[in-house]
């Protein structure tokens, strides 16, 4: 992975090769081969750190999950479900280069993943560009900024 940037997530192994020119990894939640984009890189980092380090178990991801918006199809990159087979959270990812301290675009890519979550209705929304990440608790009162990643075992 030459030309893949550092996260702020621990390191990972993937299975990566060439297919007509194309680096792909595979993805063990959607179990096959995918080009590896920067927001695939940031997205099989947090699955492995969902899995890792928050007790996610990996069969209860979904990747590219479907959500309606207006009668327009949408899609969360990574939703987990609980036990009950219910969105306990709704993560969408960033490429490393989009910049995330910027108010601005943090607040965009907010909106975006809260429409999302007005359908899914997840407990947790997580904001990753890899390197920085915004976790929130969808509360009665509004979403309410955490200071880390949710437990979910």
């Amino acid at each position: 992975m030459d030309s893949t940037p550092k996260l702020n997530f621990p390191p990972i192994n993937l299975r990566a090769t060439l297919d007509n020119g194309r680096r792909v990894v595979f993805d063990e939640v959607r179990k096959m081969y995918v080009v590896l984009t920067p927001e695939e890189w940031v997205r099989r980092h947090l699955v492995a750190f969902l899995v890792n380090h928050c007790g996610a178990m990996l069969r209860s991801i979904v990747e590219e999950y479907p959500v309606n918006l207006n009668s327009m199809a949408q899609r969360a990159d990574v939703v987990v479900m609980n036990n009950e087979a219910q969105p306990t959270l709704l993560a969408e990812c960033k490429a490393p280069d989009i910049n995330l301290n910027n108010k601005h675009t943090l607040s965009e890519v907010f909106a975006q993943a809260t429409r999302y979550n007005a359908v899914v209705k997840a407990r947790y929304v997580v904001i990753t560009n890899g390197i920085n990440h915004y976790c929130y608790e969808n509360t009665p009162n509004g979403y309410k900024p955490m200071a880390a990643f949710p437990k979910l075992g």
